[in-house]
């Protein structure tokens, strides 16, 4: 096969379906995938320092953006696809979500049943006396 032929072929490739074996991942992936990822923390830089933004938006300007850098990095670096040679590891990735999602929200539910129970600053201080 030539290397015109194989360049064609790649180019083919539906998104989400498997690459030929051939067809391994070019430089310009990877470059677009920096390019987005630097574009994306110039932007989320540029939303905390200037006044463009209404501040209460903020933080969820800021979410969004590292969801979608997540996203760029899962896709341009770690080649995830929803093909079939990739079940492994979304499956591999949503229970890592799943566990991440889970210690977080068990810790805040913690947190807020002892801010709840326990007694306020100054009355525990005046049964320390």
């Amino acid at each position: 096969m030539t290397e015109s032929a194989a360049r064609q072929d790649a180019a083919q490739v539906a998104p989400g379906d498997a690459p030929s074996p051939e067809a391994e991942p070019g430089i310009w992936g990877y470059v677009i995938g920096l390019v987005l990822a630097g574009g994306l923390t110039t932007v989320s830089f540029y939303i905390t320092r200037g006044s463009l933004f209404w501040p209460p938006s903020i933080p969820t300007a800021l979410i969004v953006l590292a969801i979608a850098q997540m996203g760029v990095h899962l896709v341009f670096f770690l080649h995830m696809t929803s093909g079939p040679d990739s079940t492994n590891n979304v499956l591999a990735l949503a229970f890592g979500i799943l566990i991440v999602f889970l210690i977080i929200a068990g810790s805040l539910w913690i947190m807020a049943n002892l801010n709840h129970n326990m007694l306020p600053m100054d009355q525990l201080m005046k049964m320390q006396r």
